[in-house]
């Protein structure tokens, strides 16, 4: 009849890239769990075909693809720049940015993760726990590390230390005279980490405090430490963000840096609820750290979001 029409699709499954095997895929595959979380449904409006007379609020046809265009181009740019994502338990996803089988992420890791044999057994021994989605992602892990050997630090504050995975990471690089005063309230976790710790050698590097970070933090600076550490981490509970923040802020020495993960919190900063306390807590901080004169800074979307404060 003269009229266009579109070529049926092809039926049948979609094709997936191939996956890594081996032990490759084992550590690639949690890698991705790690620092994945589902993709998000992108509500997508029917074309409008054929060709019609366009009457959109008595734009003329001209106008109204241009702004549709530009509509198009705004909605794509939105959809990969502020997407939420939800992590699930019961799928071991961990709080992640980039979606979990995106074969990006995956290529990332695969041109650009550099693990110690260590650090890939501790990996492994984590995956097997109910809770690994708390490990860091290990690209992050790995920027934590050069970090803390770019700027040559000696002392690290790590607040929420898990099984030690990122521990790990930045005591390898540490001098040997180095150390990573690491704070955490649960050992059990911390005991799967410490043979690996003393396997690699660097068990000597590794000041274990079990106890409320918050407590660790203020004999730190009663003791007259403020201004003297490097390098600091922090991962812990949500709430008590602000005052690791700032008492961080006072143990740091100008030039060091505080690192602040899961600051994008699985993309509910995006919306925060009245009731969710530890979103509330995480929003609030961003936007006090954005207006910080002592720091500069940049947050990354790496993980389930990075901040770093660079200290002035």
């Amino acid at each position: 009849d003269g009229r266009h029409r579109e070529p049926p699709r092809a039926s049948g499954p979609e094709r997936r890239p191939e996956a890594a095997t081996g032990r490759q895929a084992v550590a690639l595959d949690f890698d991705g769990r790690l620092c994945g979380a589902r993709r998000g449904e992108a509500r997508r409006g029917e074309a409008r075909r054929g060709r019609r007379k366009m009457r959109l609020f008595g734009v003329s046809k001209e106008a109204a693809l241009g702004g549709a265009a530009l509509g198009v181009a705004a909605a794509a740019a939105g959809f990969w720049a502020g997407r939420r994502y939800h992590a699930t338990f019961s799928s071991a996803t961990h709080k992640g940015v980039m979606a979990q089988n995106n074969p990006l992420q995956q290529y990332i890791l695969e041109h650009s993760l550099r693990e110690h044999p260590s650090l890939k057994k501790l990996k492994l021994l984590t995956s097997d726990l109910p809770m690994k989605m708390m490990m860091v992602c290990s690209d992050q892990a790995q920027l934590m590390a050069n970090l803390v050997r770019l700027i040559k630090a000696k002392k690290v504050l790590e607040i929420g230390v898990f099984t030690g995975y990122n521990t790990l990471n930045m005591a390898l690089v540490l001098p040997e005279d180095g150390r990573v005063i690491a704070c955490d309230i649960n050992e059990d976790f911390a005991h799967v980490g410490k043979p690996v710790w003393k396997e690699a050698g660097v068990e000597h590097k590794i000041d274990l405090r079990i106890k409320p970070a918050i407590q660790t933090l203020d004999e730190l600076l009663a003791s007259g430490e403020a201004g003297t550490f490097d390098f600091a981490f922090i991962d812990a509970d949500k709430e008590s963000y602000n005052d690791y923040y700032e008492k961080c802020l006072r143990l740091i020495r100008k030039g060091g840096i505080i690192a602040i993960d899961n600051v994008l919190w699985h993309g509910r900063v995006l919306n925060p609820k009245k009731d969710d306390l530890e979103t509330q807590s995480l929003h609030h901080l961003n936007e006090k750290i954005f207006r910080d004169p002592r720091v500069n800074i940049s947050m990354l979307p790496m993980g389930d979001g990075v901040t770093l404060a660079f200290k002035l």
